[in-house]
């Protein structure tokens, strides 16, 4: 069973939210985790922790799981009562709201738990002990992504864990609106966020991605999408991506965490 507290575990986030500000992170969990949903033996249960002031992103959460397994099940989740209270009247078959925080309280483990713009706030020296609570919520093959992204959902940045840590970042943007790839560091996660400075892995990744992308401006005659496949593939001869093309003309790369992580 979930642990139960007096009082939920966190702070109140500002709760700014807006319809389909998460869709390219819904967009990658289903392509990438869809196979793990298929594969539990029961109905298994995402988390839409911290949703905020208006429950879109569960509803869309819900939506876009249901593509991957139609037996998905949503629990939207909030530290601040009076947006549970908000959000009841949007509950219906396979989602609900419950009032709570970084303890998760939800029977069992659960196959998926997205924090998305809920760590912002918090200091970089907290970050690590509350993925490793959320992590402890994980079924065997469940998934945490934790990440942030712009108020329209055009720039994400967020890190995929399971119950042994971090796995991977995956950077996800609009082409149409990206005049550099760096310009997506001002959405690290707060993991990261602080350490984009000479020295730091994440700074050489970005500065190595700044410069493929220049040399692939040739391809920019092509569309946006095309001069971003040549510059990753040119980034892959140097760092260890994942995911392949498909997820390339997606407007996203994911590289493995190892790679990233902070020194």
């Amino acid at each position: 069973m979930a642990p139960r507290t007096t009082r939920p575990v966190g702070t109140t986030t500002r709760g700014t939210t807006n319809p389909n500000r998460l869709r390219r992170m819904d967009r990658w969990i289903a392509a990438v985790h869809g196979p793990a949903l298929r594969r539990s033996a029961t109905s298994p249960v995402a988390v839409d922790l911290g949703y905020g002031a208006a429950p879109w992103t569960a509803v869309e959460l819900l939506t876009r799981l249901r593509t991957a397994d139609p037996r998905t099940e949503v629990v939207g989740v909030e530290i601040e009562p009076a947006r549970v209270a908000a959000a009841r009247p949007y509950e219906r078959e396979g989602l609900t709201f419950l009032h709570g925080g970084f303890e998760v309280p939800v029977p069992g483990e659960v196959a998926l738990i997205r924090a998305a713009n809920v760590l912002r706030q918090y200091d970089e020296g907290e970050v690590a002990a509350v993925w490793t609570r959320l992590c402890a919520r994980l079924a065997p093959e469940g998934l945490l992504v934790e990440g942030t992204c712009d108020e329209i959902g055009r720039r994400h940045v967020w890190v995929a864990l399971d119950r042994s840590g971090p796995r991977t970042v995956t950077f996800a943007t609009r082409l149409g609106s990206l005049e550099r790839p760096s310009d997506l560091a001002e959405r690290l996660p707060k993991a990261l966020i602080h350490r984009n400075v000479p020295g730091e892995p994440v700074h050489a990744f970005l500065r190595d991605f700044d410069r493929a992308w220049a040399a692939a401006a040739p391809y920019a005659s092509l569309g946006a999408r095309q001069r971003w496949i040549q510059a990753v593939r040119d980034l892959a001869a140097d760092w260890p991506l994942t995911g392949g093309h498909r997820r390339w003309r997606q407007g996203e790369v994911t590289v493995r965490w190892e790679a990233l992580a902070p020194r």
